[in-house]
């Protein structure tokens, strides 16, 4: 068991960046012995290492666990510095352009700022490092109530690391490392009803006057709650009373992210992950779909909790798109994604971590196909 935080060791099922190809940002991991420099003037060829080394190689943390590593510096002579400073810092930005090219949405919160000097000139005297490799620890609990990490079009959550070391000739080193903070969802201490069936029926009405009519959806879902990695078993059955034929039906899986600033919602995106695609309808006929699987992909928890600026939600829809009309939403059902699965009546503990509950092999920094806005 890991004692840092009171959960079995290898807890998080799944943790999933998203980076959309039109991400006005992007997080990136700084490669080791990679510096800047200020002002134009030339680094110095002494340094030959500056690196920040998380202890987690997986880069990933649960909120209130701790955050240890070091910064290495290494160094192929004498070498005057005025101090190191090293600054942990966790945020969320919102940046929404307006319809004029110049205005745009803007707000921001901060969960994490924790700046400290890890070498310093306490007597105001240059630090002189001798040739060879420096180690510089540093430990820092995560606070509890972190949002998970996320990227979107126009706003992001993102944890780093950065670190600068000052030499006596002026120059600034800087460096920085991002880790990676995931707030789970344990669906086993949800409401109990998110385990149940469910079961929806709508008469939804296309067109008007003699070319319109009622087409009936019923859709039934396995469960309302569900992890990465699981498929969301569906039904439906879709009756045309209409008097035109519907040319295309879609089982479809949304993600629906929401930006506000300042407390009023500016901007809304919503995404198809997944769907299932039926032929058309004719008028007065039916279509049946039975054992429907739409799978879930790697996606960050529901509702980003901790997080006031941006919402994530999703849910299954029934898409209908008549003949001669644009695509219309016939039934929208909620859904909640967590982080650890529904446990079985005759499942015990240790078996559901051991077949549950475990690290990713790999954290995708790429969801690959960039956002589709549907209207």
């Amino acid at each position: 068991m890991d004692s840092s935080n009171g959960h079995a060791l290898g807890q998080p099922f799944s943790v999933w960046i998203r980076c959309v190809s039109c991400t006005v940002r992007c997080v990136h991991r700084v490669l080791p012995g990679l510096t800047w420099r200020l002002g134009g003037r030339r680094m110095s060829k002494k340094l030959t290492k500056f690196q920040i080394v998380l202890d987690r190689g997986t880069l990933l943390y649960l909120p209130g666990q701790v955050l240890s590593g070091r910064v290495l510096l290494e160094t192929q002579g004498n070498t005057a510095v005025l101090g190191l400073h090293f600054h942990v810092l966790g945020e969320c930005t919102v940046h929404v352009p307006k319809a004029r090219r110049r205005d745009r949405s803007y707000d921001k919160e901060n969960y994490i700022d924790f700046r400290m000097k890890l070498l310093d000139d306490f007597d105001n005297k240059p630090i002189l490092l001798s040739p060879g490799i420096h180690c510089f620890p540093f430990k820092l609990g995560l606070p509890v109530s972190l949002p998970s990490t996320f990227l979107g079009r126009h706003g992001w959550v993102q944890y780093y690391c950065k670190s600068s070391l000052q030499e006596t000739s002026g120059i600034t080193h800087k460096n920085q490392q991002v880790f990676i903070v995931l707030n789970p969802i344990d669906l086993n201490l949800e409401v109990p009803i998110l385990s149940s069936p469910l079961e929806v029926n709508v008469d939804h009405r296309v067109g008007v006057g003699v070319i319109g009519g009622t087409i009936r959806c019923n859709v039934g879902l396995n469960k309302r709650a569900y992890v990465p990695g699981e498929s969301i078993l569906l039904t439906g059955e879709v009756y045309n009373r209409s008097n035109v034929t519907v040319k295309l039906l879609k089982y479809a899986l949304i993600e629906t992210v929401q930006y506000f600033v300042h407390g009023k919602l500016v901007h809304q995106e919503r995404r198809e992950l997944d769907a299932i695609v039926r032929d058309k309808i004719k008028s007065g006929s039916r279509d049946v779909l039975q054992h429907g699987h739409l799978p879930v992909p790697p996606l960050p928890p529901t509702n980003l909790l901790g997080c006031h600026l941006i919402k994530v939600q999703y849910s299954v829809c029934v898409l209908v798109e008549p003949n001669l009309m644009e695509r219309q939403e016939a039934i929208r059902i909620p859904i909640t994604l967590g982080t650890y699965p529904f446990r079985r009546d005759d499942e015990n503990l240790q078996e559901w971590v051991d077949n549950y509950v475990q690290y990713p092999a790999a954290l995708p920094v790429s969801r690959g196909t960039p956002f589709e806005v549907l209207h």
